[in-house]
């Protein structure tokens, strides 16, 4: 029977594979179940901003209606550039929400998934962050005080390693297995001047290393990875459908092509198998 809802971010499970749910409104779907199956999603027309519910012509960051782009804390710049978080200036669009959201522990971690990457997440977002991009290893580096000070952690080890993943490559397979561990120590010691200067701008104990993380591996629930990544788009092509290879990251991998269920949230759409 199809199933009709607003989109959300696929929800994660960690377990051997992944365990992926389909959030559709209210309902959520086991996608795993559809491994090897047809499968096509029908976008309405309909979409709804995931903040606030008002109907819109056009999504921004993620599913968001344009006032809420332009008002939310959660979408200001310095949700994807953390050192850039001016919660101390005092400027913050949503203070409460600055406070529980980055004024908290956060991990500066290294991962790889299309090969090795240095990237941030609140504590209580591991392994959640690691799934959502695809990591195939992930390895805790650094424990630090606020979102801010992972920015600028971030920042001085990403001057030796990259900082973004590139879903593409991602996506045609598994990367070379890293040894984490040994980056890590790599790029600490490549990265020790700077973060001893943040350390010592904002206090002892607010940077802390993780030197005793165990590397998490992650296995994805896919069948077979594209030799071409061929993007789908529901502004484009309101229905999208396929045979369902896979699911990784936000991605599901269709025989078609792939579709980021996230970019997609708040569209209503019809999925049927």
């Amino acid at each position: 029977m199809p199933l009709q809802g607003h989109l959300r971010k696929m929800r994660a499970e960690h377990s051997a594979p992944v365990n992926y749910r389909l959030p559709l409104g209210d309902a959520e779907e086991p996608l795993n179940d559809y491994l090897g199956r047809e499968v096509a999603l029908t976008h309405t027309g309909a979409i709804h901003c995931v903040a606030c519910g008002r109907k819109t012509s056009k999504s921004f960051n993620q599913g968001h209606c344009f006032p809420c782009a332009r008002g939310l804390a959660r979408c200001d710049i310095c949700i994807v550039r953390p050192e850039r978080c001016h919660f101390h200036e005092g400027t913050c669009r949503e203070p409460d929400w600055g406070q529980t959201h980055c004024m908290r522990s956060h991990v500066v971690y290294l991962a790889n998934s299309s090969g090795l990457k240095v990237g941030v997440t609140r504590a209580s977002q591991v392994p959640t962050r690691w799934i959502d991009q695809g990591a195939r290893q992930a390895l805790p580096v650094l424990r630090v005080a606020s979102r801010r000070i992972a920015g600028l952690a971030e920042v001085a080890i990403g001057r030796h390693v990259a900082d973004k993943t590139d879903w593409r490559r991602m996506l045609k397979g598994d990367p070379e297995p890293r040894a984490l561990a040994e980056s890590r120590d790599e790029l600490l010691t490549l990265a020790a001047q700077e973060l001893d200067a943040i350390s010592a701008e904002f206090g002892a104990g607010t940077i802390e290393r993780v030197a005793d993380a165990e590397e998490v591996v992650i296995e994805y629930p896919v069948s077979r990875y594209p030799d071409k990544v061929r993007a789908l788009n529901l502004d484009k092509t309101p229905t999208v459908a396929g045979t369902l290879l896979g699911v990784k990251g936000q991605y599901l991998i269709l025989d078609s092509g792939v579709l980021n269920i996230r970019k997609y949230a708040g569209y209503e759409v019809v999925f049927e198998a």
